[in-house]
């Protein structure tokens, strides 16, 4: 009988053991695929705005020109070694002066970035009459960065399902100005794009901003409203990327949040790392600030510059979370 009893124990044993194996392995599995499927919502973006590459000038008052390219390798490491990113964007002034051998520098430092990157164009970026003219500097980017191969200067890519990119051109290059404008033709093709686009959330890249981080009438955009009113007409997510005023900013307004990034080249030296999560019910941005690991070269661009508060804006300004509304899909 206890013989039995043993054996009996030892197959139930037994039996306990191959069932508890199949259920760790079913939650394993179970756990593993919504890892995988929130990975698949998760967007990781690096923005880095007016980095002013100069190979040859010297520091002006506030722009720390002479450092640009020191300034440019610290982001550009910063990013290869924080973690994986969907990509890069470059929101405009890549180059402090319109000139293909500068543009061809900035390229070689961008080209040591080990993700995908992608740029717009900045008012320092397009020469009036040449020799850096819009077509000139999107075919010198499309030959030298295998990710993009947009022939047009404005553009747009589905890096990941639910998502779609919206590269704009807010630069004026028929007159001298530091305004910018949508053309007509980008803004028809922008309702489009919206429309084709509905059930997707959306980052929209642009140098100059679509909201002003503060009042500058000699630096906004000429058509704000009708631009706002395109974007208006689109019910999900908005997720604005800009530039062009050096300055830390983040603005919600209803769906869509303006996340102004400061420049690489003056105080204070940081770039944005912007984490979106993609749910049915709404859309979680996480915001974050990165300052340069260049400390002396930022404390000496801090002493260069007045109304530096301006431009490092309040602690929401630089770090937050928030949460847009959705339609379900």
């Amino acid at each position: 009988m206890a013989k039995e009893s043993y054996k009996k124990k030892n197959k139930e044993s037994f039996f306990t053991k191959i069932v508890n194996f199949v259920l760790t392995i079913a939650v394993a599995c179970l756990i593993s695929s919504q890892i995988s499927s929130a990975a698949n919502h998760n967007l990781r973006i690096a923005q880095v705005s007016d980095a002013h590459f100069s190979s040859y000038e010297d520091n002006t008052s506030y722009k720390m020109l002479k450092k640009s390219s020191e300034l440019l390798d610290d982001a550009i490491n910063q990013i290869n070694t924080s973690g994986a990113y969907d990509f890069v964007m470059f929101t405009g002034d890549l180059i402090n002066t319109p000139k293909t051998n500068e543009l061809e520098h900035f390229i070689n430092h961008a080209n040591r970035l080990i993700y995908p990157w992608y740029a717009i164009d900045g008012n320092h970026d397009i020469g009036i009459d040449g020799p850096l003219t819009k077509d000139k500097f999107i075919s010198m980017l499309v030959e030298n960065n295998s990710n993009m191969k947009q022939k047009n200067i404005y553009y747009a890519f589905s890096p990941k399902k639910g998502y779609r990119v919206i590269c704009l051109d807010s630069i004026i290059d028929y007159k001298i100005t530091t305004n910018g404008r949508i053309s007509e033709d980008q803004l028809k093709w922008l309702q489009e794009e919206l429309n084709k686009y509905k059930n997707e959330t959306i980052i929209l890249c642009t140098h100059v901003p679509v909201t002003e981080p503060f009042s500058s009438p000699n630096h906004k955009m000429e058509n704000e409203y009708e631009l706002k009113r395109i974007l208006k007409s689109h019910s999900n997510p908005i997720v604005v990327l800009q530039g062009h005023y050096h300055a830390a900013k983040i603005i919600q307004s209803d769906n869509m949040l303006v996340v102004a990034c400061p420049s690489l080249v003056s105080f204070p030296n940081a770039f944005r790392v912007i984490n979106i999560n993609s749910g049915k019910k709404s859309v979680k941005v996480d915001v974050f600030l990165k300052e340069t690991n260049l400390k002396e070269i930022q404390t000496h661009a801090r002493i260069r510059l007045m109304g530096t508060q301006l431009l490092y804006g309040d602690e929401s300004d630089r770090n937050g979370s928030f949460e847009l509304r959705r339609e379900d899909i």
